[in-house]
């Protein structure tokens, strides 16, 4: 019985009342966020929503697996332009969505073969050559990517009588939850153990029963699910599509994003992605020190707060929680 009931307090968002309520108070912002902020804030937050799901892929794979990817564009571009091609021929919203994800993680699989023997530096260089790969060829065939004019992608029909905006910011919102969700429950499970037992050691995990083979692989196949639904998403978002949107550049994002959030954290992944949005808008008229500032972020993570910006609000909530005695 105790198991279990620790189990069940693994699985809770929650664990105090305090926490539930100001869960509560976050949740009650969210919703009412488009009511009072103007719409290119509302946008910046569907970015922020958006940007969450890829990163907790990216997280998946390299905060509790342990295998270093940077062919996350490469997912991203198969995502977004399988959904694009699919709107295109009238396949509906949630199973475009779905169905770009999918092609994606079967792709993922595929990728994930060298690193059942590459590891570190070595599988980074192969998924990095993947990324290029995927992107010559969608620069070169014109049928993946509409050529020159790219692909125009249908907007999102207004629902409940809201504006096109708010429509699509409640329905990235929704889907972040729902994304949020399954990954809280996913690393509190067997196959999420299994994979930060790969992580801390292969070897280990291989000899008490860890099936390496297939659990790399799905960590793959989930990671770049995630990253194609990002893909798709973000498809949706600007309307139309070209493969230079999805170039090495989009990788070493959300590789800043995952390192500079908190890696194997999902909390961290959702204010990683936060740091990569807001930045860029912050040095909107100084876009040249956007990578320095990344670079300055990563190292100041590496130096100073290896959990990142959820380590700095974890330390924070705790000093609260503890506040007089400490």
């Amino acid at each position: 019985m105790d198991l279990i009931e620790s189990y069940r307090e693994d699985l809770r968002f929650a664990r105090r009342p305090i926490a539930r309520v100001l869960l509560g108070l976050l949740l009650a912002a969210l919703l009412v966020l488009p009511w009072l902020a103007p719409d290119h804030l509302v946008f910046l937050a569907t970015l922020v929503a958006l940007y969450s799901i890829g990163v907790m892929g990216q997280n998946l794979l390299i905060g509790y697996t342990g295998q270093i990817s940077f062919a996350q564009a490469a997912f991203l571009a198969i995502g977004a332009f399988a959904f694009g091609h699919m709107r295109f021929w009238g396949v509906p919203f949630p199973l475009a969505l779905v169905g770009a994800g999918t092609i994606a993680a079967v792709v993922g699989v595929l990728v994930g073969f060298p690193s059942l023997r590459l590891k570190g530096p070595y599988l980074s260089i192969a998924t990095l050559g993947f990324g290029v790969a995927v992107y010559q060829v969608f620069v070169n065939v014109e049928a993946l990517s509409g050529g020159r004019t790219g692909l125009a992608i249908a907007k999102l029909k207004p629902l409940f009588g809201l504006s096109a905006t708010h429509t699509q910011y409640y329905v990235y919102l929704l889907l972040l939850a729902l994304f949020t969700l399954v990954t809280y429950n996913l690393v509190s499970s067997y196959v999420g153990r299994a994979l930060v037992a790969i992580r801390d050691s292969d070897i280990a995990a291989e000899v008490n029963g860890v099936n390496l083979t297939r659990y790399k692989l799905l960590a793959f196949a989930i990671s770049s699910f995630y990253t194609g639904v990002h893909g798709a998403l973000y498809a949706q978002v600007l309307g139309h599509i070209e493969p230079q949107i999805f170039n090495i550049l989009e990788s070493l994002t959300l590789f800043v994003a995952v390192v500079v959030g908190g890696i194997a954290s999902i909390e961290g992944s959702i204010l990683g992605a936060l740091f990569v949005i807001a930045i860029p808008k912050l040095f909107s008229d100084f876009r040249e020190l956007v990578p320095i500032v990344y670079g300055v972020a990563i190292l100041v993570v590496l130096m100073f707060e290896p959990l990142g910006l959820y380590g700095g609000w974890l330390k924070t909530r705790l000093y609260f929680r503890n506040w007089p005695f400490r």
